[in-house]
């Protein structure tokens, strides 16, 4: 069995092609938990709409509680860590990360890097050895195969690593670097461009990323299966 995290940051509540005004990110996102669950209908899907619901911005009572050890936190410590540590849990428990992020101004929008605040926590996802002067961090999540998978949308195009306009997309990178401290080693991208522009050029970037997505969701369930039986 494989536990799938869905999270989608897009303000955007519909998705593109089935409602008005829709998000091509979360027409992503669904396509591939919709592929995933008609192959894997038992394979449980935990829900977060960051879009929808952004986490809370950090707060210097929530770093004072981060930076305590565990048993000396006090009460009020403990509640300001609470939406995090459901945060991290989930991502804890997931062994694929399905992540719809929207390219805005150069990046990923703010609810999603509240998000990632939130859950590049110390002693839960990464560790600090100070005795270690070379690589001091300890990533915390690479105790099993976990993949995190970046579906994006891009009002412009040729934004992906090595395109003309690369050196103006920091999202997948920088999820990227997210993801690998914490210990999630393999990451994998799809995005949809050209919807500033629209037209065929839109239509057979979208078509082209569905059909990515389904690839991607039977290479995934290939590799899953072939541990499950080794």
């Amino acid at each position: 069995m494989t536990r799938l995290l869905h999270l989608d940051a897009s303000p955007r509540p519909g998705r593109a092609g089935t409602h008005e005004h829709g998000s091509l990110s979360r027409r992503l996102s669904h396509h591939f938990i919709e592929h995933w669950k008609a192959a894997r209908p038992d394979d449980p899907v935990t829900r977060r709409d960051l879009g929808a619901r952004p986490p809370s911005l950090l707060t210097v009572d929530w770093i004072e509680a981060a930076f305590t050890p565990t048993e000396s936190r006090s009460a009020r410590m403990a509640a300001a860590l609470a939406e995090s540590d459901t945060l991290v849990d989930e991502v804890i428990a997931a062994d694929v990360l399905v992540l719809g992020v929207p390219l805005y101004n150069f990046s990923y929008p703010a609810a999603f890097k509240a998000w990632i605040d939130q859950i590049v926590r110390l002693e839960r996802t990464v560790s600090f050895d100070a005795e270690n002067t070379e690589e001091p961090f300890v990533p915390l999540l690479a105790d099993r195969p976990r993949h995190a998978v970046i579906l994006a949308s891009r009002g412009g195009h040729g934004q992906s690593a090595g395109g003309p306009m690369a050196h103006m997309n920091f999202l997948e990178d920088s999820v990227r670097t997210a993801m690998t401290f914490m210990g999630i080693e393999q990451v994998h991208e799809v995005a949809i461009e050209y919807q500033e522009e629209g037209g065929e050029r839109l239509w057979r970037s979208i078509r082209d990323a569905l059909a990515e997505v389904e690839s991607l969701v039977a290479r995934l369930q290939s590799a899953g299966d072939e541990c499950a039986a080794a």
